[in-house]
């Protein structure tokens, strides 16, 4: 592990604080919460993401600690309605989500329906004065769709691009990568989706990616620590 390490150049970087420690399998417990909470703590990683239902109790179990948390909206197929999305951020944000990661409409997307999109994620954004990450769920775009979405949400006032769900195909560095070209630091970048090692999640931050969203954060910091030791 060390000598791949070496090979490719990768950054020297502590990944704790960029990690958003996730919890979104649809059988998550509130005693995993609890869990990824004292996960996140111990660690120091950004933010603990997990489902509406449960941000009241990862609030309370984060309160007046380091990390942030986030909540996902819309997910994990973008398809709900704005009506719906709005409601579901602004009941998030007053159970005590301070970041919310909402998917996209894909479909609009598809269709050419770019002021749909740009209206949605701007009122989500206007509305609940919370940082957004926007999902645009990348393995589903071609680059041309990728760029317009980006662009949009980055119009719309987002704080962050967001790669995956991770339901649909993972981040790759070439996702990143062009979300950072046409970002140019204006945003955070989100990867996320499938990111099980170091050495993946280092190439994903020399990439240009701010943040890393994995379920795997405590795995990820040991690894690191094997691989500096």
């Amino acid at each position: 592990m060390v000598s791949l390490f070496a090979e490719t150049e990768l950054p020297q970087v502590d990944l704790a604080p960029l990690i958003d420690h996730a919890l979104l399998t649809p059988t998550a417990t509130a005693e995993q919460v609890v869990q990824w909470c004292a996960d996140a703590d111990r660690f120091g990683f950004a933010a603990v993401c997990v489902y509406p239902v449960h941000v009241r109790l990862a609030r309370e179990q984060l309160q007046n600690k380091r990390p942030q948390v986030c909540t996902v909206i819309g997910f994990p197929t973008g398809a709900t309605t704005s009506a719906t999305k709005l409601y579901e951020a602004q009941e998030a944000v007053e159970h005590g989500a301070t970041e919310l990661d909402v998917v996209i409409n894909l479909g609009w997307l598809k269709a050419g329906e770019r002021d749909r999109v740009h209206r949605e994620i701007a009122e989500i954004c206007e509305e609940t004065g919370t940082p957004v990450k926007a999902i645009l769920e990348a393995s589903l775009l071609t680059p041309e769709e990728l760029a317009i979405a980006a662009e949009l949400c980055l119009d719309a006032g987002v704080a962050f691009l967001k790669t995956s769900t991770g339901w649909q195909g993972g981040a790759t560095v070439e996702m990143v990568r062009q979300l950072h070209d046409i970002t140019r630091g204006q945003v955070g970048i989100k990867a996320s989706g499938g990111i099980r090692t170091v050495e993946q999640a280092l190439r994903l931050v020399q990439a240009g990616a701010t943040r890393i969203g994995t379920s795997r954060g405590p795995d990820l910091i040991h690894q690191q620590e094997m691989m500096n030791a």
